[in-house]
């Protein structure tokens, strides 16, 4: 059997990271077939003789792994298995080592759903690398054994020294620190960052089921064990992240929730970074605080991020990249006297979780002060969940063409002045509120972000515009 076979049977395909589809979509040939794509390209552009390979805790992702691992074995291929850990952390050993690297995860979909991610040596692959991946007409391996190799926990202890070496002195000495375990892959290894660091850090929230969680869409669950855990514990911060470890999701010392964008705005400023590129979705506040030299503005996805940061290296230095999400994408190296944080150019959520902590503490402040003096512009965003993607694409499609429905069907009070189409539809009104309609890339959703002066009003406008879909649509 053709390996593209495989993947029209499938109707698996590439979202906005990464393969993502149903657990029973995944089978041990569609597993292969994703492993013997990606392989072939890359062995078209260098030798490979080695592939590493990590993996998230969903129940589904060690059989994928297993499959992953016998099709890599069939074409030749060493296989480091490096277990359960955080995306970065697999990235970071990968590129140390000079090898690609497979991902297993669904990053926060329901557990029902599973992915692959796939790892150039240099870093994430290229929307041109996954069209490549898709058009491979190679057999589709023999598969030997579907077992798992030996777990290696180099990785881990990389990516846990990457931060006991950058921030050095203990600088959360004397500070609590809660972290939201849930069944994030990186659970345990954020405890023990946060402890290199002088930290007492304070487990809570673990599960052995999985839990999706979203930080883009924080529940309203997660809203209220924030603000009860951060003051029955006494808490400076409260962290957690998404089931692979690439997005955070931060609490201040109140139990408050911080916007992923605006984690990655102060995360940049603090590392001095000059140019930024950054999803059409991010709050705006980016460019109004006049931090950056140079912000552009993207679609959708760590492989459009990724490619603005390519282009803006040709006049600047210092490049970095975040999403709405918080995923933090450091596309140089950063020094400081004899210290010297490499890049990482993948999602991370630990970077700018822990820039932040420190930052307010070596300054002797709350973590909330931190964002105070930021221009007072708020998002808000949620989703509805199994709302068909070709739905969405041709509501939007026709509101496109037709502004006027759009504000009528929404019910909009002010008149949309200025459109962007760059992922989705994002609209700006005239009292300067944004309202941003755009297709999940990894689910059948259709999200919302709304953008406005206070978080309130931000809020408001999300639930307002989801609750007349829901039933003018659903």
């Amino acid at each position: 059997m053709y390996i593209y076979s495989v993947f029209q049977q499938s109707n698996i395909t590439f979202g906005t990271s990464g393969a993502r589809g149903l657990v029973e979509q995944f089978t041990d040939e569609v597993c292969a077939a994703f492993t013997g794509a990606f392989l072939t390209v890359m062995r078209e552009q260098s030798s490979v003789a080695r592939v590493a390979i990590g993996m998230d805790r969903r129940p589904s992702s060690p059989n994928m792994a297993a499959a992953c691992t016998a099709a890599a074995k069939a074409m030749g291929v060493e296989v480091v298995d490096y277990g359960v850990l955080p995306t970065p952390a697999l990235a970071l050993q990968a590129m140390a080592d000079g090898v690609p690297a497979i991902m297993i995860t669904g990053s926060h979909i329901p557990f029902d759903r599973n992915g692959i991610k796939f790892y150039r040596p240099e870093g994430e692959i290229t929307k041109a690398d996954e069209q490549a991946i898709m058009r491979v007409a190679a057999e589709l391996p023999a598969l030997g054994a579907i077992e798992r190799e030996p777990v290696s926990d180099a990785a881990v202890r990389r990516y846990l020294a990457r931060y006991a070496e950058w921030f050095t002195g203990r600088p959360l000495a004397g500070k609590r620190v809660g972290v939201y375990q849930h069944s994030a892959a990186g659970r345990d290894l954020n405890v023990q960052v946060l402890e290199a660091l002088g930290a007492e850090a304070v487990p809570l929230g673990r599960s052995e089921d999985f839990v999706p969680v979203d930080t883009e869409a924080v529940s309203d669950e997660d809203r209220a064990l924030a603000r009860t855990w951060a003051t029955e514990h006494r808490l400076d911060a409260l962290l957690t992240t998404d089931g692979d470890g690439d997005r955070p999701l931060l609490a201040d010392e109140r139990g408050e929730w911080l916007r992923g964008d605006i984690v990655g705005l102060l995360c940049a400023r603090e590392l001095g970074v000059q140019a930024l590129a950054v999803p059409v979705s991010c709050n705006t506040a980016i460019e109004a605080c006049g931090a950056f030299d140079s912000v552009m503005r993207t679609r959708i996805g760590s492989p459009y991020v990724l490619a603005g940061m390519q282009e803006l290296t040709e006049k600047y230095a210092h490049v970095a990249g975040f999403e709405a999400n918080g995923g933090f994408l450091l596309g140089c190296a950063i020094e400081d006297g004899d210290r010297r944080l490499e890049a990482l150019p993948t999602r991370d959520a630990l970077l700018p979780a822990l820039t932040l902590i420190v930052a307010a503490a070596r300054r002797g402040q709350p973590l909330s002060s931190l964002v105070a003096g930021l221009p007072a512009r708020y998002t808000a965003s949620d989703r509805l969940k199994n709302f068909p993607t070709e739905r969405s694409q041709a509501l939007l499609a026709e509101w496109r063409e037709d502004l006027p429905t759009m504000q009528q069907v929404l019910n909009l009070e002010r008149n949309i002045v200025q459109v962007n189409t760059t992922d989705g539809l994002r609209v700006t009104l005239e009292d300067g509120d944004i309202v941003h309609l755009r297709p999940s890339g990894n689910a059948p959703e259709l999200r919302c972000y709304a953008e406005s002066s206070s978080t309130a009003k931000a809020e408001k406008r999300v639930n307002h515009v989801l609750d007349t879909l829901r039933g003018i649509v659903l």
